[in-house]
């Protein structure tokens, strides 16, 4: 089986409202989607949503690097191979993650379909029956986001993940009013997105917050100050979690090290696909460390492979996926049992691809073939 075709597709999300964190508010939601096509007519769907503020990428960068650099390297290529096609892909360029992700999602719902099982399978076999879902609060007002909050722990949500990170004592009276309304039974997640910066103003938030019931806080400084998590870690009785500051290996070794959080965020996006999101479980599985898959806003197609990587892993004990669900309309059918999600055992990613949809939504789209194809 080699590959004889890559199709790279540049999309428009349509969000049902806008999405707001601490460096930007999106009204929809750039992405990038690859078709592969074997000589053996196996067709997988991969995804790569890039967020400038974490991987320094774009959409408009991925489209471009997929279409000149990497995926004309793979033409010919054995899809089933993946260290193989991780060393193509590094070899052609260095980091870009999120255009990485791309290909070797695809390539994982390709091996899940032309083997006949779902991807889960092909890394280690499925572990967790469901995950819980958080619903995440996009940045807003206090009494506003208080009120979405009381509105989704009545439709059945157990958790909330808040976005906060504009200026401390606005954020501490968000958090203030959010766990004042729904009460103290509740788990909140309070996502600073690198918003509070440094570790003297995190310390001075959490100080306001010592009579505040918080699940956990993530990513409160900027991404590479890992010293400034310890001395957060060091100096809170709240666990932290890191979510920025984790992009692959090199990092995971100096959290791991320094004991620099209470758990990581994985992102495929971050790390670059299925296969390196493993090696970082495992490495964190090594260290004692918890695991939560996470997404930059994903469509069906990337959110499924994130569940897949979640769902085979006991050390991932939490999962943020819920992009379909912010979604007007999208590419993929992954189905949600709110407020759970569980995954089918239909072949790959198990995710149906709407191409009339794909079409509808697609801004800009590229073909890439083998050369005896092309004649």
């Amino acid at each position: 089986m080699i590959i004889t075709k890559i199709e790279v597709f540049s999309i428009d999300l349509p969000l049902v409202e806008p999405f707001v964190v601490s460096y930007t508010s999106y009204n929809s939601m750039p992405s990038i989607i690859v078709k592969i096509t074997t000589d053996t007519g196996h067709i997988g769907y991969g995804e790569g949503v890039a967020d400038e503020h974490v991987t320094g990428e774009s959409a408009e960068s991925t489209f471009q690097i997929l279409k000149n650099t990497i995926a004309p390297k793979l033409i010919g290529e054995n899809p089933m191979r993946l260290e193989r096609i991780h060393e193509v892909m590094d070899g052609a360029i260095y980091g870009v993650p999120t255009a990485k992700a791309a290909i070797d999602i695809a390539c994982y719902d390709l091996i899940g379909k032309a083997l006949g099982v779902p991807v889960y399978e092909l890394i280690g076999g499925k572990y967790h029956e469901s995950f819980s879902l958080a619903h995440v609060l996009s940045i807003a007002g206090p009494a506003v986001m208080a009120e979405e909050a009381a509105s989704k722990v009545a439709e059945g949500y157990g958790f909330l993940k808040m976005k906060v990170g504009t200026e401390v004592q606005e954020d501490v009276k968000r958090i203030k009013a959010v766990r004042e309304r729904i009460g103290n039974d509740i788990p909140i997640r309070v996502d600073v997105n690198q918003g509070w910066q440094t570790s003297a103003n995190t310390l001075q938030a959490l100080q306001a917050l010592r009579d505040v019931s918080l699940d956990w806080l993530e990513q409160p400084v900027v991404a590479d100050d890992i010293d400034g998590m310890v001395e957060v870690k060091a100096k809170s009785s709240i666990p932290v979690m890191i979510d920025e500051g984790l992009r692959g290996v090199r990092e995971m070794r100096e959290i791991i090290a320094k004991r620099a959080a209470d758990k990581v965020n994985i992102k495929l996006m971050k790390c670059g696909g299925i296969y390196p999101a493993t090696k970082l479980a495992h490495m964190a599985e090594m260290a004692g460390m918890e695991c939560q898959i996470g997404s930059m806003v994903e469509s069906s197609i990337g959110s499924a492979a994130g569940y897949h990587v979640a769902f085979s892993k006991k050390i991932i004990t939490s999962v943020e996926l819920t992009g379909p669900l912010k979604f007007s309309k999208d590419v993929g059918n992954l189905h949600y049992d709110v407020p759970f999600i569980r995954l089918t055992d239909k072949p790959g990613l198990g995710v149906d691809v709407d191409e009339q949809v794909l079409e509808e939504l697609t801004v800009l789209s590229t073909t890439i073939r083998s050369e005896k194809v092309m004649a």
